[in-house]
């Protein structure tokens, strides 16, 4: 083997190398407006987090807002309303155990469910867990809560199942206090 193979063979591993990360940065630059098309938009991220001003409930009424495309029931309850929610066996329930995504998985208390220590405010999704209808509140239903028409759910003061097709209690939203007035979701 003589010498000037060796250089040709070096010159042709350095041509090799240079073309495959030529290739590799042109593959990148092809393959990454694919990928960050995926990425959420604007709108969707805006909806990331809502806040809302809670300052013209009243004890016992309700307000809904639309936060990620889903309803959101926020209840500013009356004490006969939690004390009703607090006075039910959490064994006695369909679904004992609850997914809330302040706390995790934990038992279907009212307290548990309850935004706030006192059990005022219950922040909960507006959608039943049977098959996606929006549940009717303002005390319907025959726990005094939410009541699905489309199948028959029932629903207590706390937005647990109690009777109906529904296999689950409504879900509690991940949402906080910034102020007094202000709830921010998400």
């Amino acid at each position: 083997m003589s010498h000037t193979d060796d250089d040709h063979g070096t010159r042709r591993d350095f041509l090799y190398y240079a073309t495959a990360g030529a290739g590799a940065v042109a593959t990148g630059a092809a393959v990454w407006p694919l990928v960050n098309q995926m990425n959420p938009s604007a709108d969707v991220l805006a909806l990331a987090s809502i806040r809302v001003d809670v300052g013209a409930v009243d004890p016992g009424t309700q307000i809904t807002v639309l936060w990620q495309g889903k309803p959101v029931f926020i209840r500013a309850r009356t004490e006969e309303e939690i004390a009703e929610a607090r006075a039910v066996e959490v064994a006695d329930l369909p679904d004992p155990d609850a997914f809330n995504e302040n706390l995790g998985a934990v038992p279907a208390t009212d307290e548990n469910r309850a935004l706030t220590e006192d059990g005022v405010w219950l922040v909960q999704m507006g959608v039943c867990t049977h098959l996606g209808c929006v549940p009717l509140g303002d005390g319907a239903g025959d726990f005094g809560g939410w009541f699905c028409p489309c199948h028959g759910s029932h629903y207590d003061t706390a937005g647990r199942i109690r009777k109906g097709p529904a296999p689950r209690n409504l879900p509690v939203p991940l949402a906080s206090f910034v102020d007094e007035t202000t709830i921010q979701l998400g």
